[in-house]
């Protein structure tokens, strides 16, 4: 347990007013090694100076109810080539006091910190990287993508570059060995070895620069990594054809033959870089979910002053209460809501949805969504990060930097991987040189294929690849997944619960049946449209729907818990419960109240109509099931996942709602309080079972919490998403089956590309050494050189495969 430094700013989290800040001062002041301690309620800090430890201090912040809160950072790192530099890394952040969480991408080069924000500073984050060797830069909202863009542009011209130059000076070697040039075969040897270490120079020392500058960083700090290999192995090539060329007599003398290795040495290298070059442009497309989402953030908006013009203005400048201006074809500039117009919007890329949405007076709008053909005007509600698009973003950036718990495996082995294989590479040159007699020329060819051969690049890429175009993929899709971790774990799910209210069904009432004169719902239309009860309301939607025109009426009145009384006409009509028409003295028609029952039956709610004195007429209405909740659920028990409804509503219209959708009796819940969904979610799981909960709203929220994997509509409530694994963005429970789906293919994804980057080592490695030599095969430095270039290009083809993924 470390010490903390003598000075040390923290952030505390949970303080409401003075007493607060007083009580949690004097606490810290009489903590033993704590020389002086100051408490600030504004800034929600506490300055400390003393000989402590952070963890004794963040136990007293918590034992007097507050706490220490935790915040992730984005940093844009710079020298990665494999997974040993990843782990490194991560190591050498991890260690730092008040770190709680790292996560370095290979594929990206972005470092996610979780860290203690005000006691961590960016400055002591940039000194650990560059104590292993690698190099540090900040990145702010929105940078992190950009800035690794153009890196990685930059990196695949500095890679052609170097590329194009050593392939050229490869040919006119092989040219000269082979005699090709007019002249050069007149050369006797020693001339000839001379011209090919000319040429073969600066292809190991200027197009092989970045792998010996890579591995120079990391020696200085007592460490490896996949640039080590590579500058080994190419530099003993051309160290010891230099010294052949040179000193020919002294080889010939001491028995170990005279055959030079420039070839092999520029080989290797241009071959690497052919890799990765090849992998640099593969990488490049595994980020195009976050680039596109960044390319829908909107530049400008338009905004309405007092006068009714309008200005431009960057949409950074958008405040809450702004009313903006969206001409047809623009993007809606942030999150709000319209106050004129009725555009139609294109949400594809927020909810996966490809038809445009209809809004109205009131409805809430997306930022970066694009309007159809009809201008509006809208009011800003949330702006800058605090909109969905950025919320989208900031997911989808955590999630692609999360690892699931199967890259565990991974990290260790890479962690210790180019040691090994150094260690392994210098025994076989070894055994071949002294043990079996052979030519140190030969021993050394075994030396550098082991080398070359064993890069790590494919193991290090295996998994965050793959995280990256499947979250990526979902997100295009409509699916927002947390972290790598939900990957893993959705994709074993088998139990799936049901919320019924809003998940499965619309979540409001509609008019379903009527059953009158056209007079009579006339008049109900006119009474109910002078009520605000979501009956009332849908009652009216749906005759007019219907083609019903209001009639006019009078003396409207609500009698609560009964029903509404009007005066149409010369007439009165009463509407509601049963029990209001027997007391009224209206006698109840048979037929009528027949139908009614069986309307009650398939779980609707019946309103009866009296007319001029008499039972006249019933309307009913239901929460309707959606459209597509039946196709979601037959998905899913076609996966093998046993289905379950819990609800609050009675038990009655549950069992309707679940005949309708296939869900068998038996898995029903009714009757159910929040806690006892949680509950269930705690049965289900004591049978073995791994249960995802899908819900929308409030209530739902500790079985979201409880559930192995708990999974959001994006309709529904902030506190519902935020207990959330995975978020529905458009609503759909179809997305459930689907991304259980898309969870099953990335980990399939995953577990191909570490078999083949673990088959290939353990298939190669060997070759490399040279254990099929007395059978007549042997794996040249080049052709390892080529192997493991095509490994690295293999795993990253294979992940980009997801991009396609039908679901």
């Amino acid at each position: 347990m470390s010490l903390s430094p003598s000075v040390m700013q923290l952030p505390i989290e949970g303080m409401s007013c003075a007493a607060c800040s007083s009580r949690l001062q004097r606490r810290l002041e009489s903590m033993p090694g704590v020389t002086q301690a100051s408490v600030n309620l504004a800034t929600a800090s506490a300055r400390i100076e003393g000989v402590v430890t952070l963890e004794g201090l963040e136990k007293l912040v918590k034992q007097t109810g507050f706490s220490v809160p935790r915040i992730t950072q984005t940093f844009q790192l710079e020298g990665l080539s494999c997974a040993s530099c990843v782990t490194k890394v991560e190591q050498a952040v991890a260690k730092l006091s008040g770190v709680e969480r790292v996560a370095a991408n290979l594929a990206t080069g972005a470092l996610l910190v979780t860290l203690i924000p005000d006691y961590v500073s960016q400055t002591t984050i940039q000194q650990a990287v560059q104590g292993v060797g690698y190099s540090l830069l900040a990145s702010q909202e929105g940078e992190v993508e950009s800035r690794a863009q153009t890196m990685q542009q930059r990196e695949i011209r500095q890679l052609q570059h170097r590329l194009v130059v050593g392939a050229l000076l490869v040919l006119v070697n092989m040219a000269m060995m082979h005699g090709w040039l007019p002249g050069v075969a007149t050369l006797d040897e020693g001339w000839r070895n001379l011209l090919q270490g000319v040429c073969m120079t600066p292809v190991v020392l200027w197009s092989g620069w970045g792998f010996h500058r890579g591995a120079w960083q990391v020696l200085k700090h007592g460490s490896a990594n996949m640039n080590t290999l590579v500058s080994v192995g190419s530099l003993s090539a051309y160290v010891a054809s230099v010294g052949i060329a040179l000193v020919p007599q002294w080889w010939s003398q001491a028995g170990q033959g005279g055959h030079l290795y420039f070839d092999t040495a520029g080989m290797i290298i241009v071959l690497i870089l052919i890799g990765r070059w090849l992998e640099a442009r593969a990488k490049g497309k595994t980020a195009g979910a976050i680039q596109a989402l960044l390319a829908l953030t909107p530049q400008t908006a338009l905004r309405v002053q007092e006068d009714g013009g309008t200005e431009t203005i960057a949409a950074a400048q958008v405040r809450v209460g702004d009313r903006l201006l969206v001409h047809p074809g623009a993007a809606v500039p942030s999150d709000g809501v319209v106050e004129v117009g009725e555009p139609y919007l294109h949400e594809a890329m927020l909810t996966g949805e490809p038809l445009p949405v209809q809004k109205g007076l009131g409805d809430e709008v997306s930022g970066g969504t694009l309007n159809g053909a009809v201008p509006f005007t809208m009011r800003a509600s949330r702006v800058g990060g605090d909109t969905a698009l950025a919320r989208i973003i900031a997911m989808v950036r955590q999630a692609q930097g999360a690892k699931p718990p199967i890259a565990r495996l991974a990290d260790r082995i890479a962690g210790v991987f180019v040691p090994i294989i150094l260690a392994l590479a210098t025994l076989v040159l070894l055994v071949w040189w002294l043990l079996l007699g052979a030519p140190f020329t030969h021993s050394l060819t075994h030396f550098i294929a082991v080398m070359i051969v064993a890069c790590p690049c494919a193991l290090g890429l295996a998994t965050p690849t793959s995280v990256m175009v499947g979250t990526g993929r979902a997100a295009r899709l409509g699916m927002l997944m947390r972290g790598g971790d939900v990957l893993e774990r959705a994709q074993q799910v088998n139990a799936v619960i049901f919320d019924k209210t809003g998940t499965l069904t619309c979540g409001t009432p509609v008019l379903v049946n009527h059953q009158g004169a056209a007079a009579l719902l006339a008049g109900v239309m006119a009474v109910e449209a002078q009520s605000e009860h979501p009956i009332a309301q849908a009652l009216v939607k749906g005759l007019g729907e219907a083609g019903v025109v209001p009639a006019a009426a009078s003396k409207v009145k609500s009698l609560t818990g009964y029903g509404m009384q009007g005066q149409v006409g010369e007439e009165t009509l009463l509407l509601g419960r049963s029990i209001l028409l027997e007391q009224r003295g209206v006698g109840l028609d048979p037929t009528l109240m027949a139908q009614a029952a069986m309307w009650a039956e398939q779980g609707q709610s019946v309103i009866h109509v009296a007319w001029q004195g008499q039972h006249a007429g019933l309307l009913s209405v239901a929460d309707a099931v959606k459209a597509e909740s039946a196709a979601g659920v037959a998905a899913l028990q076609a996966r093998g996942c046993a289905v379950y409804m819990v609800t609050g509503d009675n038990a009655k219209a549950a069992q309707v709602v679940a005949a309708q959708l296939g869900i068998a009796a038996s898995h029903v819940r009714a009757d159910t309080l929040p806690d006892g969904k949680a509950q269930v979610v705690a049965e289900l799981q004591g049978q073995g079972l791994v249960v995802a909960m899908v819900g929308d709203g409030i209530n739902d929220a500790p079985a979201l919490a409880r559930a192995d994997v708990g999974i959001a509509l994006g309709s529904g409530t902030d506190v519902a998403m935020e207990s959330a694994d995975i978020i529905l963005m458009g609503g759909d429970v179809q997305g459930v089956a689907r991304a259980i789906a898309l969870s099953a293919a990335v980990l399939v994804n995953i577990r191909q590309n570490l078999f083949w980057a673990f088959g290939y080592n353990a298939l190669l490695i060997p070759i490399a050494a040279g254990v099929l030599v007395p059978w007549g095969v042997m794996l040249e430095p080049a052709w390892a050189a080529a192997a493991m270039g095509l490994s690295s290009v293999t795993v990253v083809s294979n992940a980009l495969r997801l991009g396609r993924l039908r679901l």
